[in-house]
This record gives C-alpha cells, sequence and structure tokens, in this order.
C-alpha cells in the first residue's frame, strides 16, 4: 500500500489516518468539500483535492490513475434529525457507489468502506461482523445498504471490498456536537453539561487506535470481510464521564462538574455497545494501545489549544 486516496478526512478518524499513513511512508491524496471550514484537520504532507460528494465521480478526470487502496468515509447526515432524512441518505449510496466506480478508475485494487454501529440497530450482546442488523433510523439503514450495494459493485468490478463498522471514536477533530467534545467545551466555560444517568455499556475507541486499525485493514484486511472498529472492552457511559470531568480539572477547571441523570434516555435509547475484534485482530494483528484515560487527556488539551481556552 503505497498511494491510497481518503474521503470526509477532516473528522476525527480520517484526520488521524492521514497521520498515521504518512509516517508510515504512505502518499496520501485528501478529497475535502470545496471551500471546506476544516482544512486545516489535514496533516501537513497531504496532498489535498476539493471536491463535493455529488462530483465525486468525476475525480479520476484530474487524478492520475495509480492508487492502491480507496478509503470512503465521507456521508451526509451523520446526526441528529438528519439521520432520518431519506432522500439525503439515499444520495449517499449513490455517491458511496460513485466512490467504487472512480476507485476503479483510479486503478485501486481494493476499496474500503466505514459503516456504523447503527446498522446493528438495538442489541443486547457483543457485536461482531455475523451479528443479524435491524437498523432503526434512515442512517444506519443506508449505511447498512450502501456496505452490500459497494460489495456488489467492488465484485463487478474486480477490485477487492472491505466494509468497517466503527463504534464510537474520540479525539481531536471530533465534532463539536459528540458527547465528550461538548461536555469539554461545556465544562471549560463553567458550565456543568448535562447527561442521562449513563448506565449505558460503551465501547470507546481514540482516534489514534482506530487510524492504526484502518491501515492495517488497508495492509493486511481479507476480501468481503466485515471488520468491527472498536476496543473491545464496554465500561458504564457514567464511568467515561467521571474521568471526562477528572482531565478537565487536571487541565485548568479544579471545580468542573457534571449533571448525570439530568436528561432522560431516548426513544429506543442504545444500551450496550460493545465491538467484537476478534477478527480485527486475527486478520491484521491489531490490539488497542491508548487507554481512555491516556486518549482523554490528550482530546482536553487538544480542545483547549484549539478553541483557545
Amino acid at each position: 500500500m503505497k498511494k491510497v486516496i481518503i474521503t470526509g478526512c477532516t473528522g476525527c478518524i480520517g484526520s488521524a489516518l492521514i497521520s498515521e499513513l504518512l509516517k508510515n511512508g504512505v502518499h496520501v491524496t485528501a478529497v475535502i468539500r470545496e471551500n471546506s471550514t476544516r482544512r486545516d484537520a489535514i496533516p501537513a504532507g497531504a496532498e489535498i483535492i476539493e471536491c463535493s460528494l455529488d462530483n465525486i465521480k468525476e475525480l479520476h478526470r484530474f487524478l492520475p490513475h495509480d492508487y492502491d487502496v480507496f478509503y470512503h468515509f465521507a456521508w451526509d447526515g451523520t446526526a441528529g434529525l438528519f439521520r432520518n432524512n431519506l432522500k439525503l441518505q439515499c444520495d449517499n449510496i449513490k455517491y458511496a457507489l460513485d466512490a467504487v466506480n472512480v476507485a476503479k478508475e483510479l486503478g485501486c485494487k481494493r476499496f474500503i468502506g466505514a459503516g456504523s454501529q447503527a446498522e446493528y440497530g438495538r442489541i443486547e450482546g457483543v457485536l461482531t461482523p455475523d451479528t443479524p442488523c435491524n437498523p432503526e433510523n434512515g442512517y444506519g439503514i443506508a449505511k447498512r445498504a450502501a456496505g452490500d450495494m459497494t460489495r456488489l459493485e467492488c465484485d463487478r468490478l474486480g477490485i477487492e471490498h472491505i466494509w468497517t463498522r466503527i463504534l464510537s471514536v474520540y479525539g481531536p477533530h471530533d465534532g463539536e456536537g459528540t458527547m465528550i467534545t461538548s461536555g469539554i467545551l461545556d465544562m471549560l466555560c463553567d458550565v456543568a453539561p448535562k447527561f442521562t444517568k449513563g448506565e449505558q455499556m460503551w465501547d470507546y475507541l481514540y482516534c489514534s487506535d482506530a487510524a492504526r486499525a484502518m491501515r492495517l485493514i488497508g495492509e493486511k484486511g481479507k476480501n468481503g470481510v466485515v471488520y468491527c472498529i472498536g476496543s473491545g472492552k464496554a465500561r458504564r457511559l457514567s464511568e467515561y464521564i467521571e474521568k471526562l470531568c477528572e482531565a478537565v480539572r487536571k487541565n485548568g477547571k479544579p471545580d468542573a462538574r457534571v449533571q448525570l441523570g439530568a436528561v432522560p434516555y431516548a426513544d429506543k435509547q442504545v444500551m450496550h455497545l460493545c465491538a467484537d475484534i476478534s477478527t480485527l485482530t486475527r486478520d491484521t494483528g491489531f490490539v488497542p494501545e491508548v487507554d481512555f484515560e491516556q486518549g482523554i487527556e490528550q482530546t482536553v488539551q487538544w480542545v483547549k489549544k484549539k478553541y483557545k481556552m
């Protein structure tokens, strides 16, 4: 794997993956939206191409046809009410298929797609590649459909296909609306963020570990396989929240606090989220290296620097 192209690379996982690939001597072309306000998330050393999702099928017109792997992370409508904007989610499926076709045009031998735990719906047990999928919102349904359809398209075009189902990844360049980033920002502004009781069993993975998993999948993953991306361990969400609060206290806000139980559980609340990463470890050798205490400390420091707090 000497040359890769990545869409949707200004977020938490994409930016970390670029750093991981550059560190390992891989040439990276990062595809970002035109006039993206998050351009600064792209690490120095990557080639940057501006292209909107609806024009992704045109990439082959102005890039050389000598790439090895195509990572497709770009997706519109990942949060809030947008998850049930069915027109938007259907468009995302089309863009994923466009990405497969342009990957073929660019010479890629492997296509790696970013799916989601939302494909499973509510599951009490550990999530494996073979766990039945019963998605309960448009986002999860579209991700599941994109995984299946891009696999068929890759088969038709003669390139390898790998689908990943990503659980909860956190760290630098994560969105402001996520539980961790918004919680940090609130506490740094002397606001006590409100949470549910935090009884959910949750699996969090730091972005550098997620990036290393993605690199190893690009290098060693098996064609046609689905890989769950997580730490492989679950803890009560309230424990993560307390560790988050402790990290903020250690970084200049000794009186930081949170309000557990101030928010009711959502309808169809997912109460158990944990990945079985045994297939991923077997095929690629991936084992998480950064524990939550280390990762959240680095995340708090990044938020303080990013927002000048």
